[in-house]
């Protein structure tokens, strides 16, 4: 097996140049390679697994999070401003009884204790928690199974693995919230 080489704990992120894991010209490889950093132990894989994800997922979600706050928190104004107005015969009215001087009649709102910005950082607070929520059981599941694969196969991990997991997971992550959080926003 190749797990009888000593590896010692490696610091996050020890990201290195991944060239010298590269094979052109220089014969065949040794599973370790000098100047690189691997991983062995299931934890230390998903606490690599768990940053990178949190550094790439969590801004998504506060974007979309900060997007959301300013919809509610300001919302846009409810008054129509056509370029181009209407022009309407004197004889036909755009609608029955309406009167095109009418304002918008104001709603009452359904919970007067509770402001709009209130409920506004509400809103941003569950992306927020949503986002570190997903972040973290998407790093377990991943990292875990990362950790698994490597060590029934004998390998090592470089740290570049939970590097390139983390940026897969919060582009599909991306790809989910982008079309349903917008068009309910």
């Amino acid at each position: 097996m190749a797990m009888e080489n000593d590896v010692t704990a490696v610091s996050w992120p020890s990201l290195y140049n991944p060239a010298i894991e590269l094979s052109i010209g220089r014969g065949p490889l040794h599973p370790v390679q000098p100047g690189g950093s691997y991983l062995v132990n299931p934890d230390d894989i998903f606490r690599f697994t768990l940053y990178w994800t949190l550094i790439f997922h969590l801004p998504f979600y506060a974007i979309c999070g900060i997007y959301a706050f300013l919809n509610f928190a300001f919302p846009p104004s409810r008054r129509s401003t056509a370029t181009f107005p209407l022009e309407t015969s004197p004889h036909i009215p755009l609608s029955p009884g309406s009167n095109q001087t009418e304002q918008w009649i104001k709603r009452p709102r359904p919970n007067v204790r509770r402001s709009r910005l209130a409920f506004a950082l509400l809103v941003f607070l569950a992306f927020l928690f949503l986002s570190l929520t997903g972040a973290v059981m998407g790093a377990a599941v991943v990292g875990f199974v990362l950790a698994g694969v490597y060590k029934a196969g004998g390998f090592y991990m470089s740290t570049w693995v939970p590097f390139v997991w983390a940026v897969i997971q919060s582009l599909v992550g991306l790809l989910a919230i982008w079309p349903s959080i917008i068009n309910i926003i």
